[in-house]
């Protein structure tokens, strides 16, 4: 007995010492048991003096086991003890770990007891690394993986795990799990240069309207038709073939003949006709060609002559020819046209044109310019670096795209862990490459046959950079991380975010995160955004963030039942995180 009970204030106790302080060793921390004849409660010390120590209430035990909070406060008549190791391991854990169990660190509070934190109640849940730069976040979630794979009874061979790299740092530390002949470690990269890692290459076909409008940075819903109308048109004028052909024609027909009766004067009338086949045309529709009628021949260009009084003789007859090339059946494009074949950057930039002239926009200047906009992205991205990123040899479908980012290509075996280093292009496009990828999966999910019977886990490091408050849900209708948040866990989709940054985190992600491990943490408006929007933390766990050592966290959510102090072991291999070595780099 450690002493008696003086006051209770809301979840604090208050206890008398009735023991000399001066020969403890440090109790901060330490777990008490408040018990009398029917209870046992759990309480943490917070704070200590020569004469009375502060107890947080956290639990109790019932019946062999540790329940979070208390339905009422313990008796004044209650004994305080210093917690049992059998009481103990009720609440961190046994020392060794169960099947279903992983090692994660050693407490800081109790010397070399380790912390072994059951795999659904973390890995069923999204969660989120937190903690200041070089407070060790590369390294603990490196040593989480490491241990998920080398510390329980029997690796996880059927986990999919993709991580998000923002700057290649963990290339390497996932390398020596494949001393287990059925682990594989598989990196994907977007260096265009480097060889020893494949290059990210994502199927143009597997990309949908709302996949395009992020790649193109769409700005108002009013530009997606014109990519839905694109993406309609891509298998519709592929090739150079006579339906192909036959196709063209009628599109640019069409779009001319709106002009033609669009009741504008003449010279505006010839100046949009002419503005289209000097930009759209074919070996059988262009300004050259030839209008045959009885005793002459002109060109269409000729037969667009406006007279000295502003007139546009030909007009019908200029009507005339141009039906000619539209189709007698029904519009080809009110048929839903299926988008799953082989394309290219190139064939969606010509469908995209067509859409233009196809949706009559040349009439409107201002709605041009808005849908122009999508055509010069367009072609900017097929002419630089980044096309690299979409030219991918042959037709794959979806499922058996994101099987192939899963396989490891010498073995032809499954691969566990995938790593996209993003650190070689802009941000923009590295977001863009995160959601559409983690789209895919997403949608590959949701339509499996037993739902959640192929996980997956998409960790995001510097998360802060691509899952935002940004303008998503206004222009698509929803942001991709929030609804993977939101609805992932009954399709086995997991979120894991990491970051530095979590006030400038999207606050949905954040809010349905269910474990944190949280590292140092110095930044007022960052600690004050913990304390706000994760649940049941307290203003103790706050304050503790602001002097953990590197390698140092507390845990708390849904796989610990009480926040846990805790030191993670330093991984093998280590990330490619350390500090840059000025004293060695200036003066050698």
């Amino acid at each position: 007995m450690i002493g008696k009970i003086i006051s209770i204030v809301d979840d604090k106790v208050f206890v008398k010492l009735a023991i000399d302080i001066n020969n403890q060793a440090n109790l901060i921390n330490l777990h008490v048991v408040l018990e009398d004849e029917t209870r046992k409660i759990i309480g943490e010390i917070i704070n200590i003096d020569q004469e009375k120590a502060v107890v947080n209430i956290v639990g109790e035990l019932k019946n062999q086991i540790f329940i979070s909070g208390v339905s009422s406060k313990p008796s004044f008549k209650s004994k305080v003890r210093i917690i049992t190791l059998p009481e103990l391991e009720l609440i961190l854990g046994r020392q060794q770990p169960n099947i279903g169990e992983t090692f994660f660190g050693f407490s800081n509070v109790y010397q070399n007891y380790r912390i072994n934190v059951s795999i659904n109640a973390f890995f069923s849940n999204h969660f989120a690394i937190l903690g200041n730069s070089g407070s060790g976040k590369s390294c603990t979630v490196a040593s989480i993986i490491q241990k998920l794979f080398t510390s329980t009874l029997k690796p996880p061979v059927n986990s999919n795990i993709l991580i998000f790299d923002a700057y290649g740092e963990y290339t390497k530390a996932f390398t020596n799990l494949q001393s287990n002949a059925d682990i594989k470690y598989k990196v994907y990269t977007t260096n265009t240069k480097e060889d020893e890692a494949d290059l990210i290459k994502i199927p143009l076909w597997l990309l949908d309207v709302d996949d395009l409008a992020l790649l193109l940075d769409v700005t108002t819903p009013n530009q997606l038709p014109i990519i839905e109308k694109a993406l309609k048109l891509v298998p519709i004028l592929i090739g150079d073939n006579e339906e192909t052909i036959r196709n063209k024609d009628d599109i640019i027909a069409r779009a001319i003949e709106d002009i033609l009766l669009s009741g504008q004067n003449s010279t505006k009338i010839r100046d949009q006709v002419v503005a289209i086949l000097t930009k759209f045309n074919t070996p059988d529709l262009n300004l050259e060609t030839k209008i045959i009628q009885p005793g002459y021949v002109r060109t269409l260009k000729q037969c667009m002559f406006i007279d000295k009084t502003g007139k546009f003789q030909e007009i019908e007859l200029v009507t005339e020819f141009i039906r000619s090339f539209i189709k007698e059946e029904q519009q080809i494009l009110d048929t839903k046209a299926s988008t799953e074949c082989f394309y290219t950057l190139e064939n969606l930039e010509e469908a995209l044109e067509f859409a233009l002239i196809s949706e009559g926009i040349l009439k409107s200047e201002k709605v041009y310019d808005l849908a122009n906009v999508l055509s010069i992205r367009l072609h900017t991205l097929a002419n630089s670096d980044y096309k690299n990123y979409f030219e991918f040899e042959n037709y794959i479908t979806k499922e058996d795209y994101i099987k192939l980012l899963f396989t490891d290509k010498m073995t032809n075996g499954k691969c566990q862990i995938v790593n996209f280093n993003i650190n070689y292009v802009d941000d923009r496009f590295a977001k863009v490459i995160t959601k559409i990828i983690s789209k895919m999966v997403f949608s590959i999910a949701v339509v499996n046959e037993v739902r959640g019977s192929v996980p997956f886990h998409i960790i995001v490091e510097e998360a802060h950079r691509y899952i935002q408050n940004d303008t998503d849900t206004n222009i698509i209708g929803y942001n991709i991380f929030d609804r993977i948040t939101k609805e992932g866990r009954k399709y086995g989709v997991f979120l894991g975010v990491i970051t530095q940054r979590p006030s400038e985190l999207s606050d949905t992600v954040i809010s349905q995160c269910s474990n944190f491990i949280v590292l140092r943490m110095i930044h007022p408006k960052d600690l004050d955004y913990i304390k706000n929007m994760v649940p049941n933390i307290s203003m103790e766990i706050v304050q503790q963030l602001k002097t953990l050592q590197p390698g140092n966290c507390v845990a708390f959510g849904s796989a610990f039942k009480v926040p846990v102090t805790m030191h993670v072991e330093f991984p093998n291999p280590a990330p490619n995180s350390s500090n840059v070595d000025l004293q060695t780099i200036w003066y050698k």
